[in-house]
């Protein structure tokens, strides 16, 4: 990898470079018309400050910002409750088109409105401090005027935080501010401007000219002191937050093709890592629907061990140490708790009780739920994705303590034996089976165990690990194979087939020919255009998993087939929305994005494939 910054890379402005996925930001066009006032979840642009994510709409609405911290129950969710979930609008009074594109190098978002009396431009952005995250969550939406006059109307209307508070307007001696709950906000307001204060939003409308610069903030805090920002300050924050962004970013290297998507891809992720504990978060929001029949609404707003894992893989390749070794501390915190978990709170604690919110839903597809009731599932890859993360990190020259070495060593212990068992496997589900992909999680941990062990970072004996191992080898390709199919099936005696096998040619379990006919049979099956269904029968009941296709982009380069791997690479690239953010699923029938965003795992595996299909694949 090159010594190369990513804002060189991403070129001035240039938003259409070829492979990018995305396109140019000097594309005018109507914003995506909304359905019901919901906007498609296609339409987002995510901002974000290491403490929570803003999603803004093409028409400039931000509809969802939960505040302070992602897990808050959300001040501002009308992608969910399009009535009472609360918003903050902000856009030209007439009829406009627009386009848009992220600051280069950062994630700070512009977009230009045009109307047919002149052109503005808006730069959003949840700012951050000198040192780092700011105290209290700040939001700046500068306005500016390029050519004539646009008449301009914003709105701060909290919601009803999943309908259980019921926000004000209070007029302290410093103006009037809102609160709902426990959170008070602030709206500081720079330039000439009429302002309406009513009973629980704060509005107002002005006019920009050209040159003409005006602001409208949001400053939060929660149980706490009232942090009132002075404007010019807010102002100035967007500023620094696009050089702290930039900063970061001339960290990141990467040399390879696909670059203005990965780097894309790279920042999103870097939005999900929670700045205080190092924890990825899998997605910034909950409940949006993977299926457009409902009940497959579920809240990602928790760190999985497995996205860890790849996180840590992918961010090594690009050379960035503090969030690699911070999400190796969180992993290796959350273990010492009493019982292992597949997924924790962002702040290492178990995962609370879910329970449904009594709220509409995107589009009104529902249920609304806060918590996840997979938390306390048997999933045996959780072995493995500790096990892996922790070799990555080993391998990159850093130590264990001697504590963990002992947890790890007696987690490979239990792995000999936890292989054996029944589980929910990787996708979560209510039916216990032997799934084959759970057994080769299994059989990753154990190998990985080995490699530290002979490397003299755990202190055992590796012998037992290495004859399980065998075990679980020999079981997998003699249970799990399908002749008839030639492919890896689901689980033994199913002709089902399922995507997550993928994972295990980046594992090292098999780049043979059986990988490889297992691809061809996978994208027969399941296949939807260029994307993936997660495994057999889910074409019927939801949309296509988008990590999936790049995990068989990667597979398919590390079978051998790269000029195949390129071509499907480039197609699936072009699902991607204007700026380069990816959602959970996609319906391949019509493009529309399906899931909660951004999605970790499909920044991710976009990552991954890239990585794959790069120089110094043979070194992997």
């Amino acid at each position: 990898m090159n010594d190369q910054p990513l804002d060189n890379l991403d070129g001035d402005r240039d938003h259409a470079t070829a492979g990018s996925g995305h396109h140019g930001e000097d594309e005018l066009r109507p914003p995506l018309p909304r359905t019901a006032g919901y906007a498609p979840l296609r339409s987002y642009a995510a901002i974000g400050d290491g403490r929570t994510v803003a999603l803004i709409a093409e028409d400039g609405r931000v509809d969802w910002y939960p505040t302070p911290d992602l897990t808050s129950p959300p001040a501002f969710a009308a992608v969910l409750d399009e009535e009472d979930g609360g918003r903050l609008t902000l856009a030209p009074v007439d009829e406009f088109r627009m386009s848009r594109a992220y600051v280069v190098g950062t994630n700070v978002l512009v977009t230009t409105f045009v109307t047919a009396t002149g052109t503005v431009r808006v730069t959003d952005s949840l700012n951050t401090g000198v040192a780092g995250r700011l105290p209290w969550s700040e939001l700046g939406r500068r306005v500016e005027g390029v050519s004539g006059e646009v008449s301009m109307a914003w709105r701060v209307a909290p919601g009803t935080m999943f309908g259980e508070r019921s926000p004000w307007v209070e007029h302290s001696p410093h103006g009037p501010v809102l609160r709902v709950g426990r959170v008070t906000v602030a709206v500081p307001t720079l330039g000439e401007m009429t302002t309406v204060v009513q009973e629980q939003d704060i509005s107002g409308v002005f006019t920009t000219s050209p040159g003409s610069r005006h602001l409208v903030g949001v400053a939060a805090t929660h149980d706490e002191p009232v942090h009132v920002p002075v404007p010019e300050d807010v102002d100035a924050g967007i500023d620094r937050t696009i050089g702290n962004w930039r900063v970061w970013s001339r960290e990141f290297h990467y040399d390879g093709p696909w670059g203005k998507a990965v780097q894309r891809s790279a920042l999103a992720l870097k939005l999900l890592v929670q700045s205080a504990t190092g924890s990825v978060a899998a997605a910034a929001t909950t409940s949006l629907p993977e299926s457009w029949a409902g009940g497959k609404n579920w809240d990602y707003r928790y760190s999985w061990h497995r996205d860890t894992a790849h996180t840590v893989d992918a961010l090594f390749g690009f050379g960035l140490r503090e969030e690699t070794h911070a999400a190796i501390s969180w992993t290796l915190r959350a273990l010492r708790n009493p019982e292992m978990h597949v997924f924790y709170e962002l702040d290492g604690g178990a995962p609370r009780e879910p329970r449904e919110v009594d709220l509409p839903g995107w589009r009104g597809i529902g249920p609304v739920v806060d918590g996840n009731p997979a938390a306390r599932q048997l999933q045996l890859g959780v072995y493995g994705d500790v096990m892996g993360v922790v070799r990555t990190y080993v391998d990159h020259g850093h130590l264990l303590d001697a504590e963990t070495a002992r947890t790890l060593a007696a987690l490979a212990d239990e792995a000999c034996d936890a292989w054996r068992r029944v589980d929910s496997g990787m996708w979560e589900l209510p039916e216990l089976r032997h799934y084959t992909t759970s057994k080769l999680g299994c059989w990753q941990a154990l190998r990985c165990a080995v490699h530290l062990a002979e490397e003299g970072h755990l202190p055992a004996d590796p012998e037992r690990w290495t004859a399980e191992a065998e075990r679980i080898r020999a079981w997998v390709e003699q249970e799990c194979w399908s002749s008839e199919l030639q492919a890896y099936v689901m689980y033994p005696g199913s002709t089902s087939l399922d995507t997550s096998i993928l994972l295990h040619a980046h594992s090292g379990f098999d780049r043979t020919a059986r990988m490889s006919t297992t691809i061809d049979a996978l994208r027969r099956e399941l296949g939807g255009g260029p994307h993936l269904y997660r495994y057999t029968g889910m074409r019927e009941e939801e949309g296509a998993f988008v990590a999936c296709g790049f995990w068989g982009v990667a597979a398919l380069a590390q079978v051998g087939r790269t000029e195949e791997a390129r071509q499907w690479m480039d197609e699936l690239l072009e699902s991607a929305n204007d700026v380069g953010i990816w959602t959970e699923m996609i319906d391949p029938a019509t493009g529309e994005f399906l899931g909660n965003l951004p999605q970790a795992l499909s920044h991710l595996a976009l990552i991954e494939a890239a990585t794959a299909l790069g120089p110094g694949l043979e070194g992997r």
